[in-house]
């Protein structure tokens, strides 16, 4: 699938968007739930499957504000325990390798988006292409950690060979706080996820690794690049 139109961000985001819809729209049906991301390339999804909302059943949100979008555009909201299954899951990425393991979490909802990811037979990724690297690190890596354990994580990321900035005034939607960690090269994703998430404090990091994507969707000047692992 080519596309050559408009290359600014947005309608990257959008085209990426709309070869999501184009894969997943086929597989629903009346009885299908759809996972949604957090961010603004999510925001341009939710926008795309408005039009489609009468072929599927409901979706399930990644965070409060996707709640608010889907119902906005008249999408039935479940919570995701009420929900039986969850067919698909469609989100963003701050950063993408070719076996498709990602950095999410630019946002703040890495957590839920991970638990949402988690719990979908697919997990759907749509991108520009500019997000597709090498080698994942040099977008900072999100964690969310409990408030009081904050320089306990910290101090651990640090013998990580990792710089952990604190993202003052972000709150989670599950009330903890969010490091940021800068400088770490990431050659073994799965590895490091597990070590991060043994650290005491930690809710969770911001590696997809253990829930890779299964497609990815990555929009660029010359068209839609399909990536799988």
């Amino acid at each position: 699938m080519r596309h050559a139109i408009s290359h600014s961000q947005d309608d990257l985001k959008r085209q990426a968007a709309q070869a999501a819809i184009s894969y997943i729209a086929p597989k629903l049906d009346s009885k299908s739930i759809v996972g949604v991301g957090t961010g603004s390339t999510a925001n341009c999804f939710i926008d795309e499957l408005a039009a489609i909302k009468h072929t599927f059943d409901a979706a399930v949100a990644s965070s409060e504000e996707t709640h608010k979008r889907l119902a906005a555009h008249g999408i039935s909201v479940l919570d995701l325990n009420a929900a039986p299954r969850l067919d698909v899951y469609v989100d963003g990425a701050d950063e993408i390798d070719q076996a498709c393991n990602m950095i999410k979490g630019g946002g703040a909802a890495l957590t839920r988006e991970k638990i949402v990811a988690a719990a979908a037979d697919e997990f759907v990724c749509i991108a520009d292409d500019s997000k597709l690297v090498p080698c994942l690190g040099s977008f900072p890596l999100p964690i969310e950690v409990i408030p009081m354990a904050r320089g306990l994580v910290a101090r651990a990321l640090v013998a990580l060979g990792g710089n952990p900035i604190w993202r003052e005034g972000v709150i989670t939607d599950n009330g903890n706080i969010i490091l940021d960690v800068h400088g770490l090269t990431i050659d073994k994703p799965l590895e490091l996820e597990a070590r991060i998430n043994n650290v005491a404090g930690v809710v969770c990091n911001g590696i997809f690794a253990q829930q890779a994507a299964n497609v990815a969707f990555l929009a660029g000047k010359s068209g839609i690049t399909t990536v799988k692992p």
